[in-house]
């Protein structure tokens, strides 16, 4: 079986070279060999789907081991983590934890391990509803208008190329045509044109 190592790279080489040698050292201690690297520049920030990660865990299959040099190389967020480590175990892979010396493997430990960042990701959920809550108050306390502006908005994304909607529209080019042109979904251009008054 294929032991995937993940470096999400960081602005620094240095980083990256650390991960690699750590992850190198744990695999040659536990026998892991056909050993292959991953590197992913995108920021811990973005939703791992959205990151080589995502591509990496689809293309897996049941019984591979992804290997991260620490739980933070996962994602940032508590809730992120858990779920790469929940959709790993539906499908059978196992995942590796350098630093922190974690295996997740369907065994009872990793079930417990996995439990307590669950309850974790709970509370995270939690803080971060209870900070909505007390900023959303603070505003509304300070005389602040909640939500979205009401009336019509002062100004469009397409503005810029009204003059050339303007004119399309009246030589009676098709809205496809048009939002290829301008580089924008027909929905977004039909939308435009009605709220600008732009129909001859």
């Amino acid at each position: 079986m294929p032991v995937f190592a993940y470096l999400r790279v960081s602005t620094t080489r240095q980083d990256v070279d650390n991960q690699r040698h750590g992850i190198l050292e744990y695999c040659n201690q536990r026998g892991l060999t056909n050993l292959q690297f991953v590197e992913d520049t995108a920021p811990g920030k973005k939703k791992w789907r959205d990151r080589r990660l995502g591509q990496l865990l689809a293309d897996t299959q049941p019984g591979d081991i992804v290997v991260f040099s620490e739980i933070s190389r996962i994602a940032r967020s508590t809730l992120q983590v858990l779920e790469v480590l929940e959709y790993c175990t539906e499908k059978s892979v196992h995942v590796h934890i350098t630093k922190q010396n974690m295996v997740f493997d369907g065994s009872i430990q990793s079930r417990v391990t996995a439990t307590v960042l669950g309850m974790a990701a709970e509370i995270e959920r939690e803080m971060i509803s209870m900070r909505t809550k007390e900023a959303l108050a603070a505003r509304k306390k300070d005389g602040k208008i909640l939500g979205r502006p009401q009336g019509p908005a002062g100004q469009y994304k397409l503005d810029p190329h009204k003059k050339t909607i303007k004119e399309l529209v009246s030589k009676d080019v098709s809205l496809r045509q048009i939002a290829k042109i301008i580089g924008c979904a027909p929905s977004t251009l039909a939308d435009y044109i009605k709220r600008a008054g732009l129909k001859p």
